[in-house]
């Protein structure tokens, strides 16, 4: 019997790369995204993850054809920058609805078809600025330690139902997630030049790093283990630079991410 996956924002980047590999893995794979594309091989359905009835109703309509549904994937994000001050209210709001509510809407809508299997995994794209919050981008590092700390809760609430759950924190990834941020220098006369400087290096860290195709195979990976453990990291550099944020004291830690992003 095929294994069924749905992974959302996989019309692009990290999320299109896991879908073409879940597909070619054998798995029939449905995408949620905005973009009205379909990709060869997989099922595009046009879905606003933030919209949670909008969610339901795609999650029923595949289980009516299906009859289960094996694998989500969380992909769907992106990011604003700017400083804490100067953010409007409503970017923030809209920085958490899509990052950390879009995994909400769609593990909610696949929970209850997975409870019934006694089966099923679900993976979260969530990223290494969760766990090392980086100045100038506060909101998109919290709805990244958000994603990390509900996977970490679920996993143990869902665990007697043979359904497992982690995250995977890419660090930086050459797509189209640069180009879309939403950035605003608000302010920075007033922070001496600081905001253009930490997003500078933050995008040509980004633009210089892995590809998409390398993440989403990697995720797609996790996707279909055996078992998995909460969180993971992508790439040798960065499961280091996790462990020492863990080992190092915080106020060590985040005065050598202040030097790096905050000069």
């Amino acid at each position: 019997m095929e294994k069924v996956a749905i992974v959302t924002g996989g019309s692009s980047g990290i999320g299109k790369a896991v879908a073409e590999s879940l597909a070619h893995a054998g798995l029939r794979v449905y995408e949620f995204s905005r973009r009205d594309r379909q990709p060869e091989g997989i099922t595009h359905i046009g879905v606003d993850v933030t919209d949670e009835d909008a969610v339901l109703q795609a999650v029923s309509g595949i289980c009516e054809t299906e009859g289960r549904i094996d694998i989500l994937v969380n992909c769907a994000g992106f990011g604003i920058s700017g400083t804490v001050e100067f953010t409007a209210e409503s970017e923030a709001r809209r920085q958490l609805d899509v990052n950390f509510f879009g995994i909400v809407n769609c593990t909610k809508a696949i929970l209850p078809v997975m409870r019934r299997q006694q089966q099923g995994r679900i993976v979260c794209v969530s990223s290494v600025a969760g766990p090392i919050p980086i100045p100038f981008q506060a909101y998109y590092s919290v709805s990244k330690a958000a994603i990390n700390a509900y996977v970490m809760a679920l996993a143990n609430e869902i665990r007697p139902y043979g359904i497992s759950v982690c995250a995977v924190q890419p660090g930086d990834i050459a797509s189209g997630f640069t180009d879309a941020r939403a950035k605003s220098f608000e302010g920075d006369q007033e922070y001496g030049g600081r905001i253009f400087r930490s997003v500078a290096v933050m995008e040509k860290d980004e633009r210089t790093g892995m590809k998409p195709e390398a993440a989403g195979a990697y995720i797609a990976r996790i996707a279909l283990k055996n078992s998995v453990k909460p969180l993971y990291a992508i790439g040798f550099i960065y499961k280091a630079f996790c462990v020492i944020m863990k080992l190092l004291p915080c106020r060590f830690s985040n005065y050598l991410i202040g030097l790096i992003y905050a000069k």
